[in-house]
């Protein structure tokens, strides 16, 4: 897990040729991204910029030595252009796609499980390390939103995420990295993977978590949270979801006593982390810590 913001990574982007990739590899490359290829099959031989396209990922890896990919790709091709980069290599995965089907996600994690591949997502917005670089679809250059700093920030939204970056940047405080780990009810990058690694990591002195209703993700990493050496300040979005209503991301589901706001919350509180009651209340919780 660490391996997503150790480091800088020479990074792949498949499906490169399309009008969104195209647009952020331009902003990746200008925040410090070493994009080295993209990969579109049958388009093999073009240049998006100054990057040489190939067919295939196992060119891309062969000759640029590539660690990680960043895939723009629909639902329907998401499972075999995971499983082909995992196969040449690939070491760590941003898989912004959504909707990919339940089934195929969960292939695509046995198959990772059993190479030790990092994959963030599916439905994740990426993840940015400050002044360095970033993988994904944020708004890595605004240095009103991202700015280094110590606190490691890991979000299931994230619109919610770079709406409590503002905050955190505003009293001072910058980022040492930011995980959007995806909304999907099933994912690569759990909170517990997110809250291990900025507790492995030197240049992280507090962690931010940003969940919401649904699933048990929030409740499970309570327990890594109680063992933490590092402080932690989190808010749970849904508080005012309708009972028995679905809303936001495909991992909104909330099941029995489980996954609903006031369960989240009392797991956090008796962990010790402290919880804000509404996002702009999160600048001044940790801001509060130093």
């Amino acid at each position: 897990m660490s391996s997503f913001f150790a480091r800088a990574p020479k990074v792949v982007v498949q499906g490169i040729t399309g009008r969104e990739a195209r647009f952020w590899t331009e902003r990746m490359i200008a925040c410090g991204t070493q994009i080295v290829a993209g990969v579109t099959p049958g388009k093999g031989g073009q240049h998006v910029g100054a990057i040489p396209v190939y067919d295939r990922v196992e060119e891309a890896v062969a000759q640029h030595s590539a660690t990680a990919t960043v895939l723009f790709v629909p639902p329907r091709a998401a499972k075999s252009a995971v499983l082909e980069a995992m196969a040449a290599g690939i070491e760590t995965i941003v898989l912004l796609t959504e909707h990919i089907p339940v089934h195929d996600t969960m292939a695509l994690l046995a198959e990772a499980d059993e190479r030790d591949v990092s994959i963030l997502g599916p439905n994740s917005p990426g993840m940015a390390v400050p002044g360095s670089y970033f993988l994904g679809i944020l708004p890595a250059w605004e240095l009103t939103i991202f700015s280094p700093g110590p606190i490691g920030v890991a979000s299931r939204s994230g619109s919610l995420g770079t709406l409590v970056c503002v905050e955190l940047v505003r009293r001072g405080l910058g980022q040492s990295a930011f995980l959007g780990i995806g909304g999907d009810p099933i994912l690569g990058t759990t909170f517990y993977d997110a809250l291990s690694a900025f507790e492995a990591d030197p240049e992280t002195k507090a962690v931010v978590l940003l969940g919401e209703i649904g699933g048990t993700m929030e409740e499970d990493a309570a327990a890594f949270i109680a063992e933490m050496s590092k402080p932690v300040v989190a808010f749970i979005g849904g508080s005012s979801a309708p009972e028995g209503r679905k809303m936001g991301h495909a991992g909104a589901i909330v099941a029995g006593n489980k996954g609903t706001a006031p369960s989240k919350i009392a797991a956090l509180r008796d962990a010790g982390a402290r919880v804000a009651n509404v996002p702009s209340h999160v600048g001044r919780l940790v801001a509060e810590l130093f």
